[in-house]
Order: C-alpha cells, then structure tokens, then sequence
C-alpha cells in the first residue's frame, strides 16, 4: 500500500477492556488468566469510566479481550451479555469495537456483530497434540477454524493468527496458513493474520524459551507466499524486541501493527514503544506509520446499521 511516495505501515489506537480475567483453559504459556470464580468482572459503570476521555488521546478502537467461561456454565449468557453491553457503550463513546472472547458459538457471533466492527480469534497452531495444551480444551484446532468458517457466513471481518516458538515445526506453521488460506479463499473475510512469537512471561507455567527473532522475517516471507494478497501480516511491535528485526519484520511482508495500546494484557511484561519513537524508527527506511480502524473500508458494508454509523462517521471526517 502507498501513500504518496512512501510506503505505509498501519496500527490501531487502541484501548483494552477486559470483561474477566477468568478462563477454564490452562494455556502453560498464558500471562493473562486466573481460575474461574477468582476475578471480579468489570462492570459497566467502572467501562464508562475508563472510555471517558479516551477519545481525545487518540483511541479509535476498543478491544474486548476476555477469558473464557465454560459453555455449559449458567454463568457464560451473563458474560456474553456484559461483552455485548461493553461494546454497545464503546459504540455510544464514537469507538469502534473488536472482540476476541475465545471460541463462540454461531448464535454467539450472531448476536455480537451487531456491535462489533471486527472480531477475532487466534487459530494458534493447526496441530492438535502440543503439550502447552494439553489443559485447554477450547484450543482444539478444529473447533478454532470452525469459528473462522462461521465468521466467513456470518460476513463478520476477522483477524486470526500464529503463535510461534510453542512446540510447533516449521510444517506446523505451514499447513496452519495454508489452513486459514483456504477459508479465505472461500469467505474473503480475514483482514490480518497475526504472527506472534512468543516471549516468556513473569506468570507462565511453560520452560520454552522466548521464539527466536532471526527466525520471524523469515515465517513472514513464507506467509506471504500462502495467504492470499488482500489479507495484511500484522506483527506485535512489543513483542520484537531488537528495532533492527522490527525493521527487518517488515521489509520481509509484514504491514500492520496491530492495537497499539497501553498495556498489553495478554503479554503485560511487554510495553510497546512509544508512538513517537516508533515512528522514527520507520522514517529511518521510509515507513510511514498510519493509524487505521478496527474494519478495513473493504468491508463497511457487513456492518450493522449502529457500527456502520459510527464507522462513516470517522470515515467522513478524515476523507
């Protein structure tokens, strides 16, 4: 993509809201959940609170990340409800919201894309039997690239992704991306698949050692050849810790940032960089840094009458 004569990298300004730090799975890798009925869920008066303001610093996206309560819980319709609430009043606020609350059902992704923007889960690994998770039941891949099929015929703008440097191979890797290819090909609904490498975190359980850098440009480069053209690498800048492999990240394919935020819940030992530095540090190869919204112009039209309101809105004062 360019932009005059210099090439563009894109982010979302962003601000998280977390519905519940609690989670049935036990991910050895995670820095992000608590047991179940440990965590006091966010309300919505503390939400309102914590959007206030926000958007005169810039915010444009609100990310609802939430663990996840089982599905045969009597407590899941509450938490899907409260995710449904938080995003409407994320709308009420002039913010875009994405979702990513663990594999849902259809109706599940039915009722939240009337407030939602975007969506998104990570498919991780196509490989079924790695040890990280052997304790988290919803990381079946299977049921992860059935919600990414239902996203599809739901017209639901979708963000999916890799974790790397967690027991997987390098075929793994492949047959995942080819794996999210396919339904590509057949919905044209997937706007960015992340490529997240793993770091160690103050509050895992795994021994893995942090994905090695040298290795990312070069997995960028092999996702650029199986995903289709429209579909944008996004990399996490915080979690690419020499600027020189940032820079080489995308020279190597890679075109978005992702939600540039000020904490990173699911890898809270990791700050981005500051906004300023970051874009500096692009200038140096002639990268422009852009801020983006949650969903691609590509796909306003699958929005619902309210998101689309506020998308337009935004689109309107910045054409």
């Amino acid at each position: 993509m360019l932009r005059g004569r210099k090439a563009v990298v894109t982010y979302s300004p962003a601000f998280t809201l977390v519905p519940t730090y609690e989670c049935f799975n036990r991910c050895e890798y995670c820095n992000f959940r608590v047991d179940p009925g440990k965590d006091t869920w966010l309300s919505r008066d503390e939400a309102r609170e914590r959007l206030d303001g926000l958007w005169e610093q810039g915010v444009r996206e609100i990310l609802i990340l939430s663990g996840e309560v089982h599905p045969a819980s009597s407590r899941r319709s509450p938490l899907i409800q409260l995710i449904y609430d938080l995003c409407q009043l994320a709308l009420e606020h002039g913010f875009i919201p994405h979702t990513n609350a663990g594999p849902l059902s259809w109706a599940e992704m039915e009722f939240l894309k009337e407030v939602n923007g975007s969506m998104g889960l990570m498919l991780e690994q196509i490989r079924s039997d790695l040890p990280v998770h052997r304790q988290a039941p919803s990381k079946d891949p299977k049921m992860r690239l059935q919600q990414l099929i239902w996203a599809g015929e739901l017209q639901i703008p979708f963000t999916t992704g890799l974790l790397l440097g967690i027991g997987e191979t390098p075929q793994d890797c492949w047959n995942t991306l080819e794996a999210i290819a396919s339904v590509q090909k057949q919905y044209g609904h997937i706007q960015e698949v992340i490529l997240q490498p793993h770091r160690p975190g103050s509050q895992q359980h795994y021994s893995g050692q942090a994905f090695s850098p040298d290795q990312l440009p070069k997995i960028i480069a092999m996702a650029r050849t199986i995903l289709p053209p429209e579909v944008t690498i996004q990399i996490p800048p915080n979690l690419v810790a020499d600027p020189q492999w940032l820079l080489q990240c995308i020279e190597a394919g890679a075109r978005d940032l992702g939600g540039i935020v000020p904490k990173d819940e699911v890898n809270p030992d990791y700050l981005h960089l500051d906004h300023d530095r970051l874009e500096l540090l692009l200038a140096t190869k002639g990268w422009q840094l852009q801020p983006r919204l949650a969903v691609y112009p590509a796909y306003d039209s699958w929005l619902s009458p309210g998101v689309q309101a506020v998308v337009q809105q935004y689109r309107s004062s910045n054409s």
